[in-house]
């Protein structure tokens, strides 16, 4: 129990951190303070113009402590946010990710030695796509680039839908897409930008795998990534040869990626990946780095759930929105969908709006599959995802 008139109003900074009276503290040790100067029988219940004064003077000085912790609390990157938080990542070299477009590897054929400058390839939903500024067709006729759209966002591009030349070269002869598009990001968030900071400081470590995950994840346009390392004398189950590794990411530029393999990478090592890239080794010779882009598994799932009182269909919407966020975001590449998991979203993580409803069954598959309870297992090389329109909700 607190005595009043309390030795300090402001905050105090010791070991444990940062700490400072409630409102309602302050506002009772004014009080104390006002009958220690004006005796015990002045007026200044709530009701009085002193006592509101005391209140303004309370809210006040709450409102400045409230800034101070918040001023302080910018200082780290555990509890910065915002702007602060954008500004203290910097002493790790990194900063956040802005709104981005989405990329897609693409293959140009056409005759050896063509150059394509500043091209264009179209989608058949009349999306446009930049190559990079300059693509040289080498001696094998073709060539692996990475294509940006042009406009910002989630801009889709499906397996063989990326065929058309906007920027027509003499001897550039086709343009098609072996994996589906990443997908542009908005302006990264606050929780993402932390987990990033978190495993910056593994760019300078002495483990090459932390040093090549950080390396990938510092490249713009990444948004997955995962390594395998098979450091066996056999093939392991997920195919990676002997004493290889095996990135699996998406996003950033096909290029820059297979650059930053090569030369974070054990002398020796293989790579192993669906998509290959060729890249000048420092002597200048050309290297074959491989890797894969991951293959997207969408998850469709139906919540049964009984309204109570306050329940709409808003809400509703919350909770189908909250799954997919949990899909999309929390699941990495390889990651298995563990269906009893999908209920902490499903109950809006607690808040309040939880409140309004009873999750009575759950259960997920494949978009091809049937419903159940089954975990859905995905490979090494995917990453689920899902679509709010692929959640049904039954109420009762």
């Amino acid at each position: 129990m607190a005595t009043y008139p309390l030795a300090t109003l402001a905050c105090t900074i010791d070991a444990n951190g940062i700490t400072a009276p409630s409102y309602n503290d302050i506002y009772s040790s004014l009080q104390a303070s006002f009958y220690q100067i004006y005796g015990s029988d002045a007026y200044i219940t709530p009701d009085s113009q002193d006592g509101q004064l005391l209140a303004i003077f309370a809210q006040a000085m709450h409102d400045a402590n409230q800034a101070t912790i918040m001023a302080y609390n910018n200082f780290s990157p555990a509890t910065a946010v915002g702007v602060g938080l954008s500004s203290v990542v910097k002493i790790n070299d990194i900063s956040r990710a802005v709104a981005s477009a989405s990329q897609v590897d693409v293959t140009l054929t056409g005759v050896a030695g063509t150059i394509i400058n500043n091209g264009v390839v179209g989608d058949t939903l009349g999306n446009k796509w930049n190559l990079p500024g300059y693509v040289l067709i080498p001696p094998a006729g073709t060539v692996t680039v990475t294509a940006t759209s042009q406009a910002l966002g989630a801009i889709p591009a499906t397996v063989g839908s990326i065929t058309k030349i906007l920027t027509p070269v003499t001897n550039w002869q086709t343009v098609t897409n072996a994996d589906s598009a990443s997908l542009g990001e908005p302006v990264e968030s606050d929780g993402q930008l932390r987990s990033r900071q978190a495993v910056s400081p593994a760019l300078n470590s002495k483990t090459v795998a932390q040093g090549i995950e950080a390396a990938l994840l510092a490249i713009p346009g990444v948004t997955y990534l995962k390594l395998y390392e098979n450091d066996t004398n056999t093939t392991d189950s997920n195919g990676l040869p002997a004493h290889s590794i095996g990135v699996v990411i998406e996003g950033g530029d096909a290029t820059t990626i297979a650059n930053t393999i090569l030369v974070t990478k054990g002398v020796g090592v293989a790579t192993y990946g669906t998509t290959t890239v060729a890249v000048p080794d420092i002597s200048g010779a050309m290297r074959n780095i491989n890797f894969s882009r991951p293959t997207l598994v969408p998850i469709k799932a139906e919540v049964w759930l009984t309204a109570g009182s306050g329940y709409t269909s808003v809400i509703g919407a919350e909770l189908t929105q909250a799954i997919a966020d949990y899909i999309n975001n929390d699941l990495s590449v390889g990651d298995d969908v563990i269906v009893i998991r999908l209920y902490v979203p499903a109950m809006l993580d607690g808040a309040a709006d939880s409140l309004t409803y009873k999750v009575t069954a759950l259960q997920a598959a494949l978009v091809t599959g049937s419903l159940g309870t089954t975990d859905i297992v995905i490979a090494f090389n995917a990453k689920a995802t899902c679509n709010t329109a692929d959640i049904l909700l039954t109420v009762s």
